[in-house]
C-alpha cells in the first residue's frame, strides 16, 4: 500500500506535536493527585512499557474507553481461533477502563495506556511493541501514531467505525488532517450504513459494513464466589436493574419500581450509575455497594456505586433498563445484558446503537418505553431465547477477523 502524502494540515500537526511533552507534565501530575492516573503506570503515557513484548506476531488494538475495549474481546477470540500464535496488545486512555478491563482480559492479551501523541513517545512505543497490525476501534484515531505506523509499513485498519452527522461535520471541516489518515487504512469497517457513507466521503475509498463488534464479545466475567453469595442473599427477591444509568434513566426506573412495589413489596432495583462518583437521590432507603452493604428487606434499592461489577449485575437481574437511552448520551450496549439472559428495555435515544436496537426490536428481544407503569407491567414477563440472534449477529465478525489477518499477512 502506498502511503498518502501528508498535506499541510497533517504536517503542521506533526510539527506541533513536538510541544506535547512540555505541556502535559503538569497535567499528568495533577491527574495523579486526583487519582485519575495510576502512579505505577503513568510512564506508559510517554511510551515507556511496563511489560515485555511477547514473542511472535503481535496485533495492537486501540479503544478509547472501556466499552470499546470490552467489544474488542470477541474480535480477539475469533483471531486467536484462526491462529493461536497471535498475541494482542490493547490500549486505552483512562485508568477506570484499564482497571475494569483487567478481569475481562482475553488470553494472550496485555493492556497498556496509549502514549500521548508526541514524536519521542510514539517512537518509543512502536520500537518496543513492533506491532504486525494496528487496529483502531470506533473513531479514536491518533494522527501521529497512525502516520508513524504508515511510515513503518505497519498495516492499519479501522473496525466498528461509527460516525454520526455531527462527528462527520467536524471531521469534514478538518479533512486536511483526517483524509490522509484514513488513506493509511488497509481496511475500514463501519457499524452501520450511515457511518459507512460518512467514512467513504472522508476517505475517498471503500468502506464495508460489518455491524457492531459487541454481539461477538464473550459474556462479562464475574467472581463466582461473589455471585453465589449474592444469589443466596437475594434468592427470595425479584431483581431488576437500570444500568449503566444516568439521571433521566433513574427517574423512569425508580418510578417503575414504585409501581412494582405495589404488587411485590420485596422487589429489588439495582441502580448502577455510569459515573459512580455522581450522587443519587431516591425516595427509598438504599444499600450501598461501595460500603459493602447488602440490601435488607426494607431496602428496595441497591446502589452499585462501584466499578467492574456489570457482569454480576446482569447475572442477578431478570430485566435490565439500559441506561443512556433517555438523554443525549444516546444509549449504551444492550448485548452484554442480553448475553447473560436478561430481558432488555430502553428509552428512545439510541443513536450510538441504532442498528443494534433495531435488530433486537425486530427479534422481539427489546422493548422501548418511557412510561413507568408500562415498564413495571412488563418486567416479570419471560425472557425470550436470544441464542439465534446472538449467533447471526456475530457472524460478520468471523469474516472480519479473517480479512484482518489477510491484511496483516499480505503486508508482511
Amino acid at each position: 500500500m502506498t502511503m498518502p502524502k501528508a498535506g499541510l494540515v497533517l504536517r503542521s500537526y506533526l510539527c506541533a506535536s513536538h510541544a506535547i511533552p512540555a505541556l502535559v507534565g503538569l497535567v499528568l501530575r495533577r491527574r495523579m493527585k486526583r487519582g485519575k492516573e495510576d502512579p505505577a503506570r503513568v510512564q506508559e503515557k510517554s511510551g515507556q512499557p511496563t511489560v515485555p513484548r511477547p514473542d511472535g506476531p503481535l496485533i495492537w488494538m486501540h479503544g478509547v474507553g472501556l466499552g470499546e475495549l470490552l467489544a474488542l474481546r470477541g474480535l480477539i477470540d475469533h483471531m486467536q481461533m484462526l491462529d493461536p500464535r497471535f498475541s494482542f496488545l490493547v490500549t486505552s486512555m483512562t485508568r477506570k477502563s484499564a482497571e475494569a478491563m483487567a478481569p475481562q482480559m482475553p488470553a494472550n492479551t496485555q493492556h497498556q495506556y496509549l502514549p500521548l501523541d508526541a514524536p519521542a513517545y510514539r517512537h518509543r512505543f512502536l520500537n518496543h511493541w513492533r506491532p504486525d497490525l494496528a487496529i483502531w476501534s470506533d473513531q479514536d484515531l491518533w494522527p501521529g501514531l497512525s502516520h508513524d505506523c504508515a511510515e513503518r509499513a505497519i498495516p492499519q485498519a479501522i473496525v466498528a467505525g461509527r460516525m454520526g452527522a455531527a462527528s462527520f461535520a467536524k471531521r469534514h471541516l478538518g479533512r486536511g488532517l483526517f483524509q490522509p489518515l484514513l488513506g493509511n487504512m488497509g481496511l475500514i469497517s463501519a457499524q452501520d450504513e450511515s457511518s459507512a457513507q460518512h467514512l467513504t466521503t472522508l476517505s475517498g475509498g471503500k468502506v464495508r459494513v460489518d455491524g457492531s463488534l459487541k454481539p461477538a464479545a464473550p459474556a462479562l466475567a464475574c467472581d463466582p464466589d461473589l455471585l453465589a453469595k449474592t444469589q443466596n442473599a437475594l434468592k427470595d427477591r425479584f431483581v431488576w436493574a437500570v444500568c449503566p444509568s444516568h439521571t433521566a434513566d433513574e427517574t423512569i426506573a425508580v418510578a417503575a419500581h414504585q409501581e412494582l412495589l405495589k404488587s411485590d413489596p420485596q422487589a429489588l432495583l439495582i441502580i448502577a450509575p455510569r459515573f459512580v462518583e455522581r450522587g443519587i437521590a431516591t425516595p427509598y432507603p438504599m444499600a450501598y455497594r461501595s460500603k459493602d452493604e447488602w440490601p435488607t428487606p426494607d431496602q428496595p434499592i441497591w446502589l452499585m456505586d462501584s466499578t467492574g461489577e456489570t457482569g454480576l449485575i446482569y447475572r442477578l437481574a431478570h430485566a435490565v433498563y439500559i441506561g443512556g437511552t433517555n438523554d443525549q448520551t444516546q444509549g449504551h450496549n444492550p448485548w452484554e445484558a442480553l448475553r447473560l439472559g436478561a430481558a432488555i428495555y430502553h428509552g428512545p435515544q439510541t443513536g450510538n446503537f441504532t442498528r443494534d436496537y433495531a435488530q433486537l426490536a425486530a427479534a422481539h428481544l427489546a422493548h422501548q418505553t418511557t412510561d413507568p407503569k408500562d415498564l413495571a407491567s412488563r418486567l416479570k414477563t419471560p425472557v425470550p431465547d436470544a441464542t439465534d440472534l446472538l449467533a447471526s449477529a456475530a457472524q460478520p465478525i468471523e469474516t472480519l477477523a479473517l480479512d484482518l489477518i489477510k491484511l496483516m499477512r499480505c503486508s508482511a
